[in-house]
């Protein structure tokens, strides 16, 4: 795994015998509190425009898509075959999940072997049963890629949210982040690798389509446009309402996402696992409480102050000591 690289500090901040002096902290805290504030006026704070009075405009839509794509699932469909699940397996060439089981591909949920994974709801009444397909929803404004420092998650061709391997480092905030808990890490690898469906990019380049779409015997997940889609799902609850939720999730749900479902009458999203999102993009209020704190580039001086004179106080105070015992040595 990449990992990039960090610049050397300037030699006024490390000398020879490794002590920072009161130059090189001023001037390195001087250097600390011109790049903030440049940043936050040449950058502005997740997708806000740069005013003169520093006054936070509402915040736009941050990834504008071309051509969006995604999938439909229809839980009314889904008879829990899981042909979907190795079909993925295949695709993305992943090994079949036999840590459970040596005898069968049988993972319980997604992790570092699975991208895609077919759950059963069951009712407490032990009758009222739903399958339900995991995977990446491939937000709008996703989570995972707001919080990537580096930028190895990002929103890609046809607002595909695609891993970059040469930019990450590890941090893991992705799974952090994920209201779905969709990213995985390969605990188990030497070059550990985050794991998530990322629509199968290599098959639609190909002018294919994903496998888990291509295989189902009862398209119970669709492949198409976004706009497609949201109409096709619309019209099924229109023309069926006796047999639907009456909503699409994932139409505004956390800001809207480029997967949506459909549930059977009477079984609430919530209970097949989806969260209960507003419609505010998940990391809008991240963003927004951000900014005001990094308001003027006041808190990361502060802080970038505090740690370097915390180094210098500790590296002085070594050479001090190292100072008394060459002494006492004498």
């Amino acid at each position: 795994m990449s990992t990039p690289e960090t610049p050397g500090m300037p030699e006024s901040a490390v000398g020879s015998e490794n002590v920072v002096d009161r130059r090189g902290f001023l001037r390195g805290l001087a250097a600390a509190s011109a790049v903030a504030t440049v940043g936050d006026a040449v950058s502005p704070a997740f997708g806000q425009q740069a005013s003169g009075a520093g006054t936070a405009k509402p915040a736009v839509r941050r990834y504008p898509i071309d051509e969006p794509v995604g999938m439909l699932y229809d839980a009314t469909k889904c008879i829990g075959c899981k042909t979907c699940v190795v079909a993925c397996h295949e695709a993305n060439d992943l090994p079949p999940d036999t840590r459970r089981d040596p005898r069968y591909d049988a993972p319980l949920d997604l992790n570092d072997y699975t991208k895609n994974i077919i759950k059963l709801y069951r009712a407490e009444d032990g009758e009222t049963t739903s399958f339900i397909k995991a995977q990446c929803m491939h937000c709008v404004d996703p989570a995972c890629a707001a919080a990537c420092m580096i930028g190895a998650l990002q929103k890609r061709e046809h607002g595909i949210v695609t891993w970059d391997p040469n930019r990450c480092i590890g941090c893991r905030y992705c799974q952090v982040a994920c209201p779905y808990n969709v990213p995985k890490f390969e605990w188990d690898s030497a070059t550990p690798k985050i794991v998530k469906c990322e629509l199968c990019n290599h098959l639609l380049a190909d002018g294919g389509q994903p496998a888990c779409c291509r295989v189902c015997p009862t398209h119970a997940v669709i492949f198409g446009s976004g706009e497609e889609l949201l109409a096709e799902a619309k019209r099924r609850i229109a023309e069926h309402p006796d047999r639907y939720e009456p909503k699409v999730y994932g139409e505004h749900d956390g800001g809207g996402t480029q997967v949506l479902y459909l549930s059977k009458k009477g079984i609430p999203f919530e209970k097949l696992g989806l969260p209960a999102l507003s419609e505010e993009p998940v990391p809008e209020r991240a963003r927004t409480i951000q900014h005001s704190i990094y308001q003027g580039a006041i808190a990361p001086t502060v802080l970038y102050g505090l740690v370097l004179a915390g180094v210098w106080r500790s590296r002085r105070s070594g050479a001090k000591d190292s100072a008394l015992e060459q002494e006492d040595s004498e």
